[in-house]
Formats: structure tokens, C-alpha cells, sequence
């Protein structure tokens, strides 16, 4: 049996009102309401998968991940330019929340504000923000406005929604596996650190 990431319930759930309070929250906030959500996802896949080693079970979250932003894009990309703000909330959204999870995978406490910070300094990295206002709101909106921007082609196509509901699925799969990738790459490095110290500490 496949793992299934329980955020797809979540996503399918969304209003446009619920969408417009999650793009207007801190983005900081919205870390800290995913960590315990990731915990369970994270122990659910290694209850699931024992023998899978770390990688292969980030790539599971960004698989599922990238099943949602598929998902989203689908429905959202049907409906054309109208519901392209949606679509891109939610899309920057599901990358925060996979970093959330890709992080927990790698054991790092995002309680504390170093490791925190660190992750949204990531996200600005693979969003294409740049350096982010931790504190304040309308940061997730922000991400959209620059995945809009960054669009093109997925915007145009848009203006022929049978077209456009398969473009915009396709494309949101290519930044969640992108958005993994880089995740998996720094906390390699971190969860390598961390191995080394747990076994001089040992000695």
C-alpha cells in the first residue's frame, strides 16, 4: 500500500476565504502549525517503509507532494486565469509543508530559531524569492506573485483551460521535485554532521 499524505484531504477542503487567511499568515506561524503534522506524516512513512533508507523516503514525501500539486493543478488549471491566484497559494504552500516534512525526515528541530531560520531561508532560495520577511504576513502571497511572474507559458495557457489544466499540473510537479531536491541536498549535509557527532560522542 502507497503512503498517502493526508494534506490532499486538506487541499481538496480549501475556499477561496480559507485560501486568502493562509496567504495573509505569518509565514513563521504557518512552520510551526506543520511541525507536528510532519511528525506524524514522517512516522507514518517509517512505520510503513522500516528498510527504506532516508533518501528514499524523502523521495516518497516529494512524490506524494508532487501527487497533490498535480492534483491542484488539475482542478485549478481547468477553471483558467480566474483561479490562477488559488492555484499558486496552494503551490507555495505545499512547498513550505514539504520542506517542513523533508526537514523532520533529516531529525532537525525546527523549534529552534537557527534551524528555522535556516529552512526559510531555503524556501526563499528554491521559490525564487530571495531573502525573506520572516515576521510578517502575505509572505505565501509573495512566493505566488513570483511563481506567476516566473509562469509564462503555464499563464498563457491558462486562456485554454483543457489545455492548460494538464500544463499546470505537469509544471507544478516539476517545482515540488525541485524544491525537494534542494531540501535533500542541504539536509544531507546536516544529517551527515549530525552522524559525526553522534559517533565521536560515542567513542
Amino acid at each position: 500500500m502507497a503512503f498517502y499524505d493526508p494534506i490532499a484531504d486538506t487541499v481538496k477542503k480549501l475556499t477561496p476565504a480559507e485560501l486568502k487567511k493562509l496567504a495573509d499568515t505569518k509565514l513563521t506561524d504557518l512552520v510551526q502549525q506543520e511541525v507536528p503534522r510532519a511528525r506524524k506524516r514522517v512516522l507514518e512513512l517509517e512505520q510503513r517503509y522500516p528498510s527504506a533508507g532516508v533518501r528514499e523516503r524523502a523521495q516518497r514525501l516529494i512524490d506524494e507532494k508532487k501527487h497533490v500539486a498535480s492534483m491542484t493543478g488539475g482542478i485549478f488549471g481547468a477553471f483558467g486565469l480566474v483561479a490562477l491566484p488559488m492555484d499558486l497559494t496552494v503551490m507555495a504552500w505545499l512547498q513550505l509543508t514539504l520542506l517542513v516534512d523533508i526537514a523532520t525526515l533529516y531529525k532537525v528541530n525546527l523549534k529552534g530559531t537557527h534551524a528555522l531560520n535556516e529552512l526559510l531561508d531555503l524556501y526563499g532560495y528554491t521559490t525564487g524569492v530571495g531573502t525573506l520577511q520572516r515576521s510578517g504576513p502575505r509572505v505565501l502571497g509573495k512566493v505566488a506573485e513570483v511563481l506567476l511572474q516566473k509562469g509564462g507559458m503555464q499563464t498563457l495557457g491558462r486562456a485554454m483551460p483543457l489545455v492548460a489544466a494538464p500544463v499546470t499540473a505537469y509544471l507544478n510537479n516539476q517545482h515540488i521535485q525541485k524544491v525537494g531536491d534542494n531540501a535533500v541536498r542541504f539536509y544531507e549535509g546536516f544529517h551527515k554532521a549530525h552522524a559525526k557527532t553522534r559517533a565521536a560522542s560515542h567513542k
